[in-house]
């Protein structure tokens, strides 16, 4: 049976529903205002355009390939860099679930009351980090439960919150434009130092502000997605290109417009710098946005004061309603799909037996031992003394840090392969080896930087334990891929294999 190939236009969707991600706009724009829209096209043009055709060259390479980006760098590199770079890469997905079980309450909560309330939420004695903390924990035992029955229907629930997440977007720019319309002028000031300089103070010094090129090059991630679509395309050769192209350029306009049009509705100093503002922070600022869309379209339309601030609920409660299904899914999704991949698309014997064991298609005692380990990563960030406002912006830099980093790998891997050339390539998009090394070199010092000032920044505020624990999980995670793979070899060579 002919199995349907994806058009210019089905290529063009299925990328942007992706990757774009509708958080972006806000907490670019919370963290950088108007100055964040240069940060987003330099990453599309720098990382998200050669990162894609590199990693589309690779997976048309291998289109069969059960081990997935490890049988590309063991074929590029060697075994061990494969391991320790597979390793890496499910790294970052522990620290997505340390970060996402913890910042999931804020949606719950916003989607009941209409604001962030979690602030205010105090489990037995325990202060508000605290009690997330213990609700995150409890949060990783119930889904791997779940998700060890290998129930599959929560995709419904993601695609769902996927959708309305993307009408959000429409909502937001079409809303802030009727806003721009009916007062006449932006409520952000707008000025030519305005899109370079940040109105927030921690980004105003010139390695704070590089570091947010990290939370740029995370907005495009999961471009992984692309390397299978190569061989399902219609006339790859001429379709592929100019879909990514197209796909590029669409995201990159949607989280420009849409950081442009966050300032017609909202003033940086009055929504996101109050005096009280230790209520702000990376984990609630999507909502506090919304909240301020709706209320501020209801201002501009001449309703009531009441009229205006139960629009500014019911937008919150939209979005956290629509974040909380998207997020629920996708953590369910995650806590066995990585693992899973670790596991089974790696040499069998390098796990003990016990990690290796299945039960309905899943290796559930890898699954444990995974809850196990962010369960201790919660508590240990969560019990670290910090207040609100410093945990979610911790636990947000440790993830895109470590989201980032198998991108550097991959990237190295495809300098090896383009080099080695050890099988050939369905699909060709640098035509010429020099090509593929130049785009190589500028996604690896794109990425290298992006990453390099985002652990250097706490360290100059003295903020010695944010920076360490982005360094920690990762070297912690590659030093046991060491020691497997080690161990593994021993055994080979014990047996003489």
């Amino acid at each position: 049976m002919k199995t349907r190939q994806l058009t210019l236009m089905s290529l063009v969707l299925m990328v942007f529903t992706s990757i774009f991600n509708f958080i972006n706009i806000p907490r670019a724009f919370y963290l950088m205002g108007y100055a964040s829209i240069g940060f987003y096209i330099v990453a599309a043009l720098c990382f998200f355009l050669p990162f894609a055709f590199m990693v589309a060259e690779l997976g048309s390479a291998y289109p069969n390939a059960q081990g997935g980006i490890y049988t590309w760098m063991a074929e590029a590199v060697n075994p061990r860099y494969a391991f320790v770079g597979i390793v890496i890469w499910y790294t970052s997905f522990i620290t997505w679930m340390l970060n996402t079980s913890s910042i999931i309450w804020i949606p719950i909560s916003t989607a009941i009351f209409g604001v962030d309330k979690t602030q205010t939420w105090h489990l037995l004695g325990l202060n508000d980090v605290q009690t997330l903390g213990i609700l995150a924990a409890s949060l990783v035992i119930v889904i791997t439960i779940i998700a060890s029955r290998g129930l599959g229907r929560f995709k419904l629930i993601t695609s769902i919150g996927g959708l309305a997440m993307l009408l959000a977007s429409a909502i937001l720019i079409g809303g802030g434009a009727v806003i721009l319309l009916l007062n006449g002028h932006p409520l952000e000031p707008l000025s030519f130092l305005s899109l370079i300089k940040s109105p927030n103070p921690q980004y105003v010094t010139g390695i704070s502000v590089l570091s947010f090129s990290v939370y740029a090059i995370f907005a495009f991630g999961g471009i992984e997605i692309i390397s299978g679509l190569v061989d399902q395309t219609k006339n790859p050769k001429r379709t592929f290109p100019r879909g990514v192209a197209i796909s590029a350029l669409l995201i990159t306009i949607v989280y420009s417009l849409g950081i442009f049009v966050t300032g017609m509705f909202t003033n940086w100093n009055q929504v996101f710098n109050p005096a009280d503002g230790s209520k702000v922070n990376l984990g609630n600022e999507a909502f506090i946005a919304m909240n301020n869309f709706g209320y501020q379209l209801g201002l501009a339309l001449h309703f009531s004061h009441s009229v205006a601030i139960q629009m500014g609920l019911w937008s919150a409660r939209y979005i956290g309603f629509s974040m909380f299904l998207a997020l629920i899914g996708a953590f369910t999704t995650v806590i066995f799909s990585p693992i899973k991949q670790l596991v089974e698309g790696t040499p069998k014997q390098i796990w003990p037996t016990f990690l290796r064991k299945q039960r309905n298609g899943l290796p559930v005692n890898a699954m444990r031992v995974q809850a196990m380990i962010v369960i201790v990563f919660i508590l240990l960030v969560a019990f670290g003394g910090k207040n609100a406002k410093i945990f979610f912006q911790m636990v947000i830099s440790m993830t895109n840090v470590a989201m980032s980093l198998p991108y550097l790998f991959i990237a190295f891997a495809f300098w090896q392969f383009r080099k080695r050339k050890p099988v050939p390539t369905a699909f060709v998009f640098f035509k010429k080896d020099w090509m593929a090394y130049v785009a190589t070199m500028i996604v690896l010092a794109t990425v290298g930087l992006a990453i390099s000032f985002t652990v250097v920044a706490p360290v100059l505020k003295g903020d010695w334990l944010t920076s360490g624990l982005m360094v920690l999980g990762p070297v912690i995670f590659a030093s046991l891929a060491l020691f497997f793979e080690a161990r593994y070899r021993q055994r080979i060579e014990k047996n003489g294999n």
